[in-house]
Order: structure tokens, then C-alpha cells, then sequence
């Protein structure tokens, strides 16, 4: 079924989820066999011709090797097969009864991630390959964090060479708990370890004899059936405006490609940024009018009422609307010679719109071997970061995660006009209070007429301030915090505890777990203890908070001058043995996704202003260590 003969919703449906075509990338560290795979799939496949076969018969013997060398059929660059390695991102493509193929095979050295970005930019799923004499690398992780950026839903993780290991059960199962134990924290649903030989084809097209333990299929019968259909948008309709359309007085249509969902004539559609509704009249193609079009047709929309519209405007649907404004956040993975730096000026390629603008923050760089985050004043190239984008005009978008078209973006040098990066926006946007204030110029702070010498009178704190308590979850914050509150009650200074079972029961109930609502999470905590400050009231806040970037971010809020971090310094075996709640058994059995400590990172803070060892240390010695760090504080 083409797809000029969709006539229904429900055909539409039923096709997209029989999706014949698959496109796939792979990725690894050097001279982990990504070209020699492709090769093997290529050759078993029989999808290389004659005069293929034979003009690699010739280079294998020219370059002095003992059998025919499959990994030069991809490895097209002069420099590639000199140096036996892969530079450039080479598309191969190829079919079996089942489904046609698409293959990037892009490169494994660090300095070309960005290469590595772009080909999998499209791709459904990943093929990430590891050698299985050196086991996970860094460049394993750096490829698999890439692919969970960029949205893709499906991994495959081939140990190869296991015909150099003797094809040992135990080393494959070795490989596969590393690399578990750190993809556990990428947002990736679908994650499948195969253990082939690429060069002797074991486990590629065909289950190998040579390993008999293990019962999955092999590489080519996965990728036949595994399913995507169900990753395609077709839940909200975003049409990119490229062109209006008027050959004559009689007509006005607006051109451009679906980006996602479905739309119908008669369907109502709002232009995002007016906020105008209309409904669709027509939808002409090339092969004539449709009655619906789906993502990625391009299509003319004929709209029953002429208004404002032009290249860059968004169509959607009204129950259903994109974000829209000059403010956003963003993963970028760094692509140019230069480093980036706030605010330097850039020309940002969103959907058909380009508009100029800058970063305006830099909140942290990613170190793809621990997912940790660290802060930096630049990102260099190929490295990956988060940033906060300001517009000079709005733009209608998503986060990335939810519509890879309309959640992308290019970073490009307005005078060079060369790519500078690639950017995955992000839903939340989370800035300092300073920068927001400068950005809203109707907004100003007012000054209160009660001054602090008097709410001191009243709340008995002279110099009110946050103790921020940090710790694994069961490492005894909660336990210190509430007796530190009584006992600060108990001198008759008012207090108030922040706990964040509490605080997500209520202020921040809307917030899940994922690295953007931890941020954000302690975002409104360091605001809400901020504000408590200012009325007089020492704050205890007690929460994992496991991000170093987080934390700095909170001291920036409250004030440097008002934050004392204390480090509740228990070892994860304590915490894990104690396991009040049930959570840590429950993250082990693999209950609770992205739990700190076992599936996700804690950064122990480096230089707090008291660290607490309760392995030594009671609760009640805990509260003297901090009453005393207060009161040095108050002389």
C-alpha cells in the first residue's frame, strides 16, 4: 500500500504498524567491527554485486590481507582504509523478504562523535558493538547516551569477536552486567545483547553452533522483526509552514511537510502563533487531493479562512498545542573547532524557521563515561551539554523526546553559516531568579517595609539561613532534620523543615524523576527556602539532591552567604542494609527506574561546610555538629 492510497484513519494505522523499512545505525569504539558487520550482513544477504565482490577481493590483497576484508565495503575514504578505521558516515542500503534496510555505519573515534550524531539522527535503532577482549569502553557508553539523546528507543548491544574469547558464556555475561548496570540510567525502552562474530558470522544472519547457551536470535532475524511502528508521532499534528502557495486569485495553500500526527479535511487547525483557528478545507498532493495526510507527507493545506500565515508559522491542532516563545532548554552536542560560549551570537535552524539568537547559560557539561554532570564555562567539539537558548523571535516547538522533528534544531555561525551544533530541547526550562527578572522588564522586586532586625525580634534568628542536608536515600537525612528542627524550636528560634517526600505531595507533585524534573525539582526548593530566609526563618531542607550542578544551582538562588551544605556521608551498603522503605530491594528488582545509588549517580559534594559520618556519628551527635557550625556562623 502506497501511500497515496491511504483513504482512512484506520489504513493508515494498520500500515504504520506492518512499517517495512528500518533504519538503523552502528556505532562503538575503534576497531570494534561496526564495518565488518555491515559487511557480513551485506554479504550474507546477498546484496553485493559481482564486481563489488571482486574489487574487494582486489584491495584485501593490495592491502595485504589474509582473506577478503568485508569492513572496505563501507569504508570508502582513502584515509578510512589506510588506517583500517572508520572517518566519514557511510549509508548502505539492502532488503530481505521482510523488510528493506537502511544502515549508517558511522565512525567510533571520540573526535568524530558529532559524525556519529548526525547519522543517527534518523535512525530507529542502535547497534552498539564492544569488543569482547576489552569489554565496555568509554566510547560504548559515550555512543549509547548519544543514542538515548537522540530519541532512539531500540539498542542492540553485539559483543563481538567472541570467536577471540572461545566463544566463553562468562565473558559475554560479564559484558552484559556492565553495560546493564550503566544503560539502566539512559531512557531507552527496548535493549537487546546479542554475542556475535562478525568476522566469522556467527550470530549475524544465521544462530551460531559455536554458542549453544545462548537461546536469543541472532542479529539479522531481530532487526526483521523488531517493532517501530509504535515510534512514530501520530498523536499531535505539527505542520511547519515552508511556503504559501498562491498560483492564482482562486487559490491559497500553505506548503510544507507533516512533522507529526494526522490531520483530515474538515479538521480545525490553529496557526500557533496568532492564535487563529480555521479548519482544513482541502489537502492537494502531487497525485491530487486526499482526504488525510500523516507525518512525513508533504502536502499543500487549503485552509477555509485567508489569514496571516507564513514560511515558519506552525499549524496544529487547538486541543493540542506546542510550546511557543523565545526561551528554551537544550541538549546540544557541540560540533564545531570553536567552543561554544554564552552569549555568543547564533542562527538557530528549528523546523522551516530561521531566527537568531544566543545561549544565554551553559548549566552543565555531561561526562558520557558516568553520566555525571559537571560545570564548564564552554562546550568544546563533540562534547555534550545543557544550555539554556534565548530567541530574538518565538518559535513553536517541542520537547524532543515527544517529536523528534519539531524538538530539533541546528546551531549554525551567522557569518560562516557553518553548523556549530545540534540541539534536543527539553521541556523544562529552569534558570536563576536574576535571569528571569532581566528577561521580564514589567517585572521588578519590591521592597518590603519590615526590616530584618524586626522579624529577627520575632523569629529569634539573627541571620536566617538554609542548612541543605545531602545523602543517599536511608542515610539518615530526614532523622537529623527533624531533630534539628525541634531542637532550634526547643531555643525558641523559628525553624521549618523541607522534606521531599513532603515537598512532592504537594508543591511538586506534577514532577517525575527524570533528570529535567530532579532539576527542576530543586529548583522550586531552593525558591520556596529562599522565601523562607527572607521572613526570618531558618530553613532545614533535606533532599538526595545527588547532582553537583543542582546544589550550586540552589546556593546561587538562596545565596552563597545563606547555604550551608552539610554532606550526610553514609556508604551505600549502610543505606542499602537499613532500606526503611523497601526502595533500594525494589530498585534492585528493577521496580523503580533511575534510582540514586543503584541505577543512578550521586555526586558527593567536594569541599561541604560540615560532613557527617553516621557510621561514627548518632542523629543527636549529627544535630550538636550542626548547631555548632550554626553558631559559628551567628558570632
Amino acid at each position: 500500500m502506497t501511500d497515496s492510497l491511504y483513504t482512512s484513519v484506520d489504513d493508515l494505522l494498520r500500515a504504520n504498524r506492518e512499517a517495512d523499512q528500518l533504519r538503523f545505525t552502528t556505532a562503538g569504539s575503534v576497531d570494534d567491527g561496526k564495518s565488518t558487520l555491515i559487511g557480513r550482513l551485506l554479504n550474507d544477504c546477498k546484496a553485493i554485486y559481482d564486481d563489488q565482490l571482486a574489487a574487494l577481493n582486489r584491495d584485501s590483497k593490495r592491502l595485504n590481507r589474509e582473506e577478503v576484508d568485508l569492513a572496505l565495503l563501507t569504508d570508502g575514504l582513502k584515509a578510512e582504509r589506510e588506517q583500517g578505521i572508520t572517518i566519514d558516515v557511510a549509508y548502505r542500503y539492502f532488503s530481505t523478504p521482510r523488510r528493506r534496510f537502511i544502515i549508517a555505519d558511522t565512525p567510533g573515534h571520540e573526535q568524530y562523535t558529532r559524525n556519529m550524531a548526525t547519522g543517527a539522527s534518523t535512525a530507529h535503532l542502535a547497534i552498539i558493538l564492544i569488543d569482547a577482549r576489552h569489554g565496555v569502553l568509554t566510547q560504548s557508553r559515550r555512543h549509547g547516551f548519544i543514542a538515548s539523546l537522540l530519541g532512539i528507543r531500540h539498542l542492540v548491544v553485539c559483543v563481538n569477536k567472541m570467536d577471540l574469547v572461545g566463544y566463553e558464556q562468562a565473558v559475554f555475561e560479564r559484558i552484559r552486567a556492565d553495560y546493564s548496570a550503566f544503560s539502566a540510567r539512559l531512557q531507552v525502552p527496548d535493549l537487546v545483547y546479542i554475542p556475535i562474530s562478525a568476522l566469522r558470522g556467527d550470530n549475524v544472519v544465521n544462530r551460531s553452533g559455536n554458542m549453544p547457551w545462548y537461546d536469543g536470535p541472532a542479529l539479522l532475524p531481530h532487526l526483521e522483526h523488531v517493532e517501530i511502528g509504535g515510534d512514530r508521532n501520530l498523536v499531535d499534528f505539527r505542520f511547519p509552514v515552508q511556503m504559501v502557495n498562491r498560483p492564482n486569485q482562486d487559490f491559497r495553500g500553505y506548503c510544507g511537510q507533516v512533522a507529526s500526527g494526522v490531520v483530515s479535511t474538515g479538521d480545525e487547525v490553529v496557526v500557533r502563533a496568532s492564535g487563529k483557528r480555521t479548519r482544513v478545507r482541502s489537502i492537494v498532493t502531487f497525485d491530487g487531493e486526499r482526504p488525510l495526510a500523516f507525518a512525513g507527507q508533504a502536502v499543500t493545506l487549503g485552509l477555509e479562512d485567508e489569514l496571516d500565515i507564513s514560511r515558519g508559522d506552525m499549524l496544529s491542532s487547538p486541543h493540542n498545542l506546542p510550546h511557543h516563545g523565545r526561551e528554551a532548554e537544550a541538549m546540544v552536542v557541540w560540533m564545531s573547532d570553536i567552543p561554544m560560549r554564552p552569549g555568543q551570537p547564533i542562527l538557530f535552524k528549528h523546523t522551516t524557521c530561521l531566527v537568531r539568537g544566543t545561549v544565554s547559560t551553559l548549566r552543565y557539561r555531561v561526562d558520557p563515561d558516568t553520566l555525571h554532570r559537571r560545570t564548564a564555562s564552554e562546550l568544546a567539539l563533540n562534547e555534550i551539554g545543557r544550555v539554556s537558548l534565548e530567541c530574538f523571535q518565538p518559535i513553536s516547538w517541542d520537547a524532543y523526546a515527544a517529536n523528534r522533528v519539531t524538538g530539533a534544531l541546528v546551531m549554525i555561525d551567522p557569518h560562516t553559516h557553518a553548523t556549530l551544533g545540534a540541539g534536543m530541547l527539553i521541556d523544562r526550562r529552569v534558570q536563576p531568579e536574576e535571569r528571569l527578572l532581566a528577561q521580564t522588564r514589567h517585572i521588578r522586586r519590591e521592597t518590603s517595609l519590615v526590616a530584618a532586625a524586626d522579624r529577627a525580634r520575632i523569629t529569634g534568628v539573627s541571620r536566617p539561613c538554609t542548612v541543605w542536608l545531602t545523602g543517599l536515600s536511608g542515610s539518615g537525612k530526614s532523622t537529623i532534620a527533624k531533630l534539628l528542627e525541634q531542637r532550634l524550636i526547643g531555643e525558641h528560634r523559628l525553624a521549618f523543615l523541607l522534606d521531599g517526600d513532603n515537598i512532592r505531595h504537594g508543591l511538586n507533585r506534577d514532577l517525575g524523576f527524570t533528570e529535567a524534573d530532579r532539576t527542576e525539582n530543586i529548583r522550586r526548593i531552593a525558591e520556596t527556602a529562599a522565601l523562607f530566609n527572607d521572613a526570618g526563618l531558618q530553613v532545614i531542607a533535606a533532599f538526595i539532591s545527588p547532582y553537583a550542578s543542582d546544589r550550586a544551582m540552589a546556593r546561587e538562588l538562596i545565596g552563597a552567604d545563606r547555604l550551608l551544605e552539610v554532606f550526610i556521608d553514609t556508604p551505600l551498603a549502610v543505606c542499602e542494609a537499613r532500606d526503611v522503605k523497601g526502595l533500594y530491594r525494589r530498585a534492585r528488582a528493577g521496580e523503580i527506574p533511575a534510582f540514586t545509588g543503584v541505577t543512578a549517580p550521586y555526586e558527593a559534594p567536594k569541599n561541604p561546610d560540615l560532613r557527617i559520618d553516621t557510621t561514627r556519628l548518632t542523629a543527636e551527635e549529627a544535630v550538636e555538629a550542626i548547631l555548632a557550625l550554626l553558631r559559628s556562623r551567628e558570632r
